[in-house]
């Protein structure tokens, strides 16, 4: 794939990192408008019981009458979200593969204030790519493109009636309890093959997304 279009996620599904893994040249969006119920504020992480959504609690503006801007979005730091994150993260794969092979790289995530929703975001993502050991510079777009000359992939980021994407499957903690949970974020990845996901990413075959 030459050249790839995508939208900044919070540890994005593992799709998305697919797409990052295999493109020649990546561009980040930025400057579209902020769209709720989507991967930007929230990400998907497997426990003994099922999904959990982990969600970012964000700002909501007084005036309603302009979409709001991506770049724009600030965190609502009133609550303990980032505590309560890492504590979910703790539970759900302190017994994984991996988990103790990448926690000192994350933790510090959590223990850090952000105000700026893409700021952590691109955090996160920064984190990912050196554990995926991925040397990849962006290009950040200075504009909105309704029909963008890249392959664009920004609909990856809706969590409304996500389609089933052609994943293989990994192996899992909990799949006793509940069978193979597919498209989770990238984290699940990391935490359950480690060094081996960037070789699990390149294989997804990619024409069908």
């Amino acid at each position: 794939m030459e050249a790839a279009l995508i939208t900044p996620g919070y540890c994005a599904p593992i799709i998305q990192y697919a797409v990052i893994t295999q493109a020649k040249e990546l561009y980040l969006e930025a400057k579209g408008n902020f769209q709720k119920q989507s991967y930007r504020t929230r990400m998907n992480i497997a426990t003994s019981t099922g999904v959990l959504t982990l969600i970012i609690p964000i700002l909501h503006r007084k005036d309603k009458t302009e979409r709001q801007q991506y770049f724009d979005v600030r965190i609502e730091n009133k609550f303990h979200w980032q505590r309560d994150h890492w504590r979910s993260l703790k539970i759900a794969y302190q017994t994984s593969p991996y988990f103790e092979y990448y926690e000192d790289e994350f933790e510090p995530l959590y223990h850090t204030r952000y105000d700026s929703l893409i700021q952590f975001n691109e955090a996160c993502h920064q984190v990912i790519l050196d554990c995926l050991q991925l040397e990849i510079t962006p290009v950040y777009t200075k504009e909105y493109f309704r029909e963008p000359d890249q392959r664009d992939f920004r609909h990856l980021l809706k969590a409304k009636k996500e389609p089933a994407y052609p994943l293989p499957e990994y192996h899992q903690l909990f799949n006793e309890n509940h069978g193979y949970l597919a498209n989770l974020t990238v984290l699940d990845l990391l935490f359950n093959l480690g060094p081996s996901a960037q070789g699990y990413l390149e294989n997804i075959n990619l024409t069908a997304i």
